[in-house]
């Protein structure tokens, strides 16, 4: 049994000086992945800051029509609150194709950011991983890397990230608010996941301490239909193998706005921007859609086992896009 501090704090104050930026300091909101990692040994906290009572909990929509999730919200409730279902709901399908509905009722937005990817290297302490270990090596470059990434990987780490909510609010060019010693800030949800580079062991781009206070939705153009789909091995309670989120604004016969994101296939959730910018003014035809998503994949770097992922990704992009064309 290895000991540890645990701390419930009453404020976000008091949870970031509980913290105070300490390496072995770890927030706790419902734990349904950092319990289980620090059973495993993977994270060995001295101090656990339990921050699942504070005032975060709430889904409400402000003055300029966007939209705050606190960080406390549970994923099973903000996938059911009526502004999430009417307004944004793309995330609320991501957020029903993640887990289990037993996990979804633990897991909060916060937490759900900040889940570590479950590469099986990455969570078995016999086998090498500079994620988990820097310098080890990658054990899953010439190992088992069927689910690993393709884009944006590095000779360090090919690890990519679980989240699928995380894709969705990548597309809908959500912030992700933050606190910590230095005040609060806010960062694009698009660049809150870093790449791995060689320092993999770094997931995001938090400061020591920092806590995820809300999640910041900008409102929509009227007109603007979203989806997320998820390819995974099997129908339920699997992580996805590849992922798409889209957001489409069709007008006058053209494509006014398009944001795509992809999941599973990179250390974060990858934002298409080179099919984004070949899409935008475009007729929105199949040749279209195939040809700006097939520039996007270009730039993918498949292993030996895990090509797959690329047409399995192009054709789940292709297919949302087409389907959010024809919609009325």
């Amino acid at each position: 049994m290895k000991s540890f501090m645990y701390v419930r704090a009453h404020s976000v104050d008091e949870a970031t000086a509980a913290h105070a930026g300490r390496p072995t300091s770890r927030y706790l909101g419902g734990g349904t992945n950092l319990v289980d990692l620090m059973k495993l040994g993977v994270e060995r906290p001295r101090t656990l800051i339990d921050v699942s009572r504070l005032p975060l909990d709430a889904v409400e929509e402000l003055a300029d029509g966007s939209v705050r999730a606190g960080a406390t919200v549970r994923n099973s409730d903000l996938a059911a609150h009526p502004l999430i279902r009417d307004r944004y709901p793309v995330l609320s399908q991501a957020l029903l194709a993640g887990a289990s509905g037993q996990l979804r009722n633990m897991a909060t937005t916060g937490g759900n950011l900040l889940q570590r990817t479950r590469c099986p290297y990455f969570q078995d302490l016999d086998k090498p991983c500079n994620k988990r270990e820097p310098g080890t090596g990658c054990g899953a470059r010439e190992g088992v890397h069927r689910d690993h990434a393709v884009l944006g990987h590095s000779a360090q780490c090919i690890a990519t990230h679980p989240s699928d909510m995380a894709v969705a609010l990548a597309a809908l060019d959500a912030r992700v608010e933050l606190q910590g010693a230095r005040g609060a800030r806010t960062l694009p949800a698009a660049e809150f996941h870093r790449l791995p580079g060689d320092r993999p062991e770094l997931d995001t781009e938090l400061a020591p301490g920092e806590l995820i206070t809300g999640v910041l939705l900008p409102p929509l153009p009227a007109g603007t239909v979203s989806a997320y789909r998820k390819a995974r091995d099997r129908a339920s309670y699997a992580f996805a193998l590849a992922s798409v989120a889209v957001v489409l604004a069709v007008r006058d016969g053209a494509v006014e706005e398009v944001r795509i994101a992809f999941g599973a296939l990179a250390h974060r959730p990858w934002r298409a921007r080179l099919a984004e910018e070949a899409l935008r003014g475009a007729a929105p035809s199949q040749e279209a859609f195939a040809g700006a998503v097939e520039a996007e994949l270009a730039q993918a770097l498949p292993l030996r086992d895990n090509a797959y992922k690329v047409r399995l990704a192009h054709n789940l992009a292709c297919d949302v896009l087409r389907r959010l064309a024809a919609t009325p």
